[in-house]
């Protein structure tokens, strides 16, 4: 009997155990930003630190009419992949993933340098704000305000626009191993070019991410 009664605790002790053990597994509780992440399925397609560098600042634009939307453009990556996407944070949906070329003094493949100086004909970082469209020398184009003072406040006055080109495609790439360059614009492919920016004119945020030290010791928007 007294045998019995061992196994039996015995028995019991190691379920409590394994219960408890069961329990410290469950995940932590994932916070705001990267249960968005999660629902945008965006694990593919930007990386959750990008992501939460660009909701940081995304939370700080004070704009009244500022859209749900929210375009990333992550020059960390080649331009032979795509990184520029185009996210709805009020749906929790993305929208756009297509490629994007940057500027020809900026780098060929990757970017290793960015600009905010007019003629530089290199692409710059940070947040902006989209403006209106117009159609120009590039055909019908989408006009960017900075809005980090000494790091693309220029913008602007440089035409930094979005706008479609010839040279952003799988083709191009294909028989260069990279994108054509820009002077500095975010160029997309022709065939998409239109249709996204009718999507994110007039007031939705932008955020063109790339390694810089100068643009992270002295963005203001990406320190919580």
């Amino acid at each position: 009997m007294f045998h019995n009664f061992n196994n039996i605790r015995n028995g019991i002790l190691a379920l409590c155990i394994t219960a408890i053990s069961m329990a410290c597994r469950e995940p932590i509780p994932i916070n705001k930003t990267e249960q968005l992440w999660h629902d945008c399925k965006l694990e593919k397609c930007v990386s959750l630190d990008v992501f939460k560098t660009a909701m940081l600042g995304y939370y700080k634009m004070d704009f009244s009419q500022k859209k749900d939307i929210l375009t990333i453009i992550d020059y960390s990556k080649p331009s032979s992949e795509k990184r520029f996407f185009v996210i709805n944070t009020d749906k929790k949906q993305l929208l756009y993933s297509t490629f994007v070329a940057h500027g020809k003094n900026s780098g060929d493949n990757y970017v290793t340098s960015f600009s905010n100086l007019s003629n530089s004909l290199q692409s710059c970082l940070g947040f902006f704000i989209t403006g209106e469209t117009y159609t120009g020398e590039n055909g019908y184009s989408l006009k960017l305000d900075g809005l980090e003072k000494n790091i693309n406040d220029n913008a602007r006055s440089r035409s930094i626009v979005i706008h479609g080109a010839d040279y952003v495609c799988q083709e191009y790439i294909d028989k260069y191993g990279r994108l054509g360059r820009s002077w500095g614009c975010p160029a997309l492919p022709s065939e998409v070019s239109k249709e996204i920016i009718d999507v994110i004119s007039n007031g939705s945020c932008v955020f063109i991410y790339g390694y810089d030290k100068f643009y992270k010791e002295n963005s203001t928007f990406t320190t919580k």
